[in-house]
Formats: structure tokens, C-alpha cells, sequence
């Protein structure tokens, strides 16, 4: 019987009352009993056997009571696989995203692995039917399987990823998996509310206090969360990373987003962040830090109202023609004159239009308004 199994036995059999109840046999009366009929017997010998016979009898008993309790469900045995993660998809509902996860943000743990010669904490996964390439799908354990994974195409090919099967419906997995990433610091804040968001009408069919009291979690913090996940991606890439949307300043992002004036002005200086971090990143150069970027998508609104307006917008060729003029501005649409005799051809006249649409988006003015 291999260790772990033995010991799990053992600590069954450690909690049955008859085993505690029985008298402890002492090492030197472990050996086998001496036969009746030998002329070495003395009487002196005779209670040991009876003594070792109730002990053995006791041990059998609690065996065979331990085995009833596995049988009946009372106590389940847990077993673990050493799977191939190929062959192991990531559960949708986890809150982790999946594709952001690299060598750099995982290095700590590859590092650990590889020192400890394998994988030492088991994930949670459970087993799919109909999906050919794959066997099973990660409940919890997501990094885990993406260090094993990439240590498998980086010179461990032989380290397997080692998973606990759990039976759970997509409810208990969601809360399961919820519990092991709150105590997640590299989950962020964004990744969790989006995680509850999609989670609230999958599961608790949009009630926010049944969600709450399933999860143990405040209504009232629970709802925020609710909120900064329907911030829209194109205000998100204004941040360096969706790691540094924190609750607290999203929050008060999420609540100017409401404001049907000045979310123009929010979203077009979002725009403008987005294309200076994605320069940055070009360049090797740090990026807009997100206190700042939060301070300039809440400043926009009061910034767009007190610039002055440039209106009508003319673009010009550089011979100093007017080739196009933004007349007017409305709920309606824009209206745009292209000017005869400017001396732009149609890539010119094409690239007037693309700036002059920017120009109007910054001016929060544009058609997304």
C-alpha cells in the first residue's frame, strides 16, 4: 500500500472509538505470538496473546468500519492525477485571464516547481465530456497549469500537472474558484468584477442579493464591483495595464461614465492616453502612470467645457488651400464641405477626413457621442 494511502487509513482508523478504546500493544509484545504447544511457554507469556489478538481484532474492525465510511460518502477519498495540460482546458467562468498570464508574472512559481522538483499543490479540475482535445478544465489552479505548461516546451518535458477531480456544477466551480482568487493579490480588481459581473447573470439570474449572500460578501461592495466592470475596453486601454484599474478610483471612473456630457470628453481623452502608452510601449519608455491617466479622464469633462472650440475645423494642404471644413455639428451627424480647387487628390481628401473625425473625437464632439 503506497504511504499516502496508508496514512489516510491510519488517520481514519485514528478517529474510530474502538481504536481508541483498545489497549496499546508495546514494541517488544509486536512480534509474533508464541504457539501453545511450545515447550518455551511459560505462563508469564499468556496474556500477551490474547492481548495482540485483540488488538489485531480491533484494527480490523476499525478497517473494515473506515471502509464503510468511504462507501457510504461520510469521508471521500481525494485523488490525484498527473495529467498532461494539453490535454486540460481553462474554465471560462474563472475570474483570471488566461492570455495575460507570462514568464514574467509566473516566474516565481516556475522558479518554485523547479526547485521542488515537481508541482506540490494540486489544482482543481473536473472532467468534460464532447470536446476531443481535452479531458478535463481547470476550476482552480490556472497559473499552475500555465507553468507547468510552459516548463513542458522549455526543457521539462516530463513535468506533469498534477489535479484533484472535483464533481461541481458551474455555481459551486464559480464560488470555488472565487475563493481561491480573493486570496490572490496578482487577480485584479477589474478581472474579478468582470468575473462577477458574467457570473451574476449566468448563475443568479441577475440577483444581486442572492449573489451576495451565496458568495458571503457585502451587497453594497458587491454592487461597485458591478459597476467598474461595465467600464468599456476603449477607456480601459487608456491604462498601462487592466491590472491598474483598482475599485476605489474605477468606481468614481465608472460613475462620471454616467453622465451623458461628460462621458464624451472621458472617452476621447481615454483615446488620446491610448495612443501615448501604446508610443511609450514603442519606445522602451515607462508608461503613463494610472494615478495620472485616473486624473486626467476625470479632469475631461471641465477640461473640454472651459478649452475654447476651434469651429468650423479647416484642414488644409500644405499649399495652404482649404480642401475641408466641418460646418456644422450636431445630434444629427457632422456635416463636412470639401472645398473645389484645393489640389488634394482622393488619398489627401481621405486623410482630411480621418483627421478631422480625430480632431472632433478630442473635441468630444465626434459620432461616438
Amino acid at each position: 500500500m503506497a504511504r499516502k494511502q496508508s496514512d489516510y487509513l491510519a488517520a481514519l482508523l485514528s478517529d474510530e472509538p474502538e481504536a481508541a478504546a483498545a489497549t496499546p500493544v508495546e514494541p517488544e509484545e509486536a512480534g509474533p505470538p508464541a504457539s501453545p504447544l511450545s515447550p518455551s511457554s511459560s505462563p508469564s507469556s499468556g496474556p500477551a496473546a490474547p492481548r495482540q489478538d485483540r488488538a489485531r481484532g480491533t484494527t480490523l474492525l476499525g478497517r473494515e468500519s473506515a471502509l464503510a465510511r468511504l462507501a457510504s460518502g461520510e469521508v471521500r477519498q481525494v485523488t490525484q492525477l498527473l495529467l498532461d495540460p494539453a490535454k486540460v482546458r481553462i474554465w471560462s467562468g474563472n475570474a483570471r485571464l488566461y492570455a495575460h498570464l507570462n514568464e514574467e508574472n509566473c516566474r516565481e512559481l516556475i522558479d518554485s516547481i523547479i526547485a521542488e522538483g515537481g508541482q506540490k499543490v494540486p489544482a482543481v479540475v473536473r472532467r468534460i465530456e464532447g470536446d476531443p482535445d481535452h479531458d478535463y478544465e481547470v476550476i482552480a489552479g490556472t497559473r499552475r497549469h500555465w507553468s507547468i505548461s510552459w516548463l513542458r516546451a522549455n526543457s521539462y518535458s516530463d513535468m506533469m500537472f498534477v489535479a484533484q477531480v472535483a464533481q461541481l456544477d458551474d455555481e459551486a466551480a464559480f464560488r470555488l474558484a472565487d475563493l481561491e482568487n480573493r486570496a490572490r493579490k496578482d487577480v485584479s480588481d477589474l478581472e474579478r468584477a468582470r468575473n462577477y459581473a458574467d457570473a451574476l447573470k449566468a448563475h443568479y439570474g441577475s440577483h444581486l442579493t442572492r449573489m451576495a449572500e451565496r458568495l458571503k460578501l457585502s451587497k453594497g461592495w458587491l454592487s461597485k464591483m458591478i459597476k467598474v466592470a461595465g467600464i468599456e475596453d476603449a477607456v480601459i486601454d487608456a491604462f498601462a495595464s487592466p491590472a491598474d484599474v483598482q475599485l476605489k478610483p474605477a468606481y468614481a471612473l465608472a460613475q462620471s461614465l454616467d453622465d451623458p456630457k461628460g462621458a464624451p470628453a472621458i472617452r476621447a481623452e481615454a483615446n488620446r492616453l491610448a495612443s501615448e502608452q501604446r508610443a511609450l510601449r514603442s519606445a522602451g519608455a515607462a508608461p503613463i502612470p494610472a494615478s495620472d491617466v485616473l486624473k486626467r479622464l476625470l479632469d475631461a469633462p471641465r477640461a473640454a467645457q472651459s478649452a475654447p472650440r476651434e469651429e468650423p475645423f479647416t484642414w488644409t494642404t500644405h499649399y495652404g488651400r482649404p480642401a475641408l471644413t466641418v460646418q456644422s455639428v450636431n445630434r444629427q451627424g457632422v456635416t463636412i464641405r470639401l472645398h473645389a480647387g484645393s489640389g488634394a487628390d482622393m488619398e489627401t481628401l481621405a486623410t482630411a477626413l480621418r483627421d478631422t473625425l480625430e480632431h472632433l473625437e478630442r473635441q468630444g464632439m465626434g459620432l461616438q457621442r
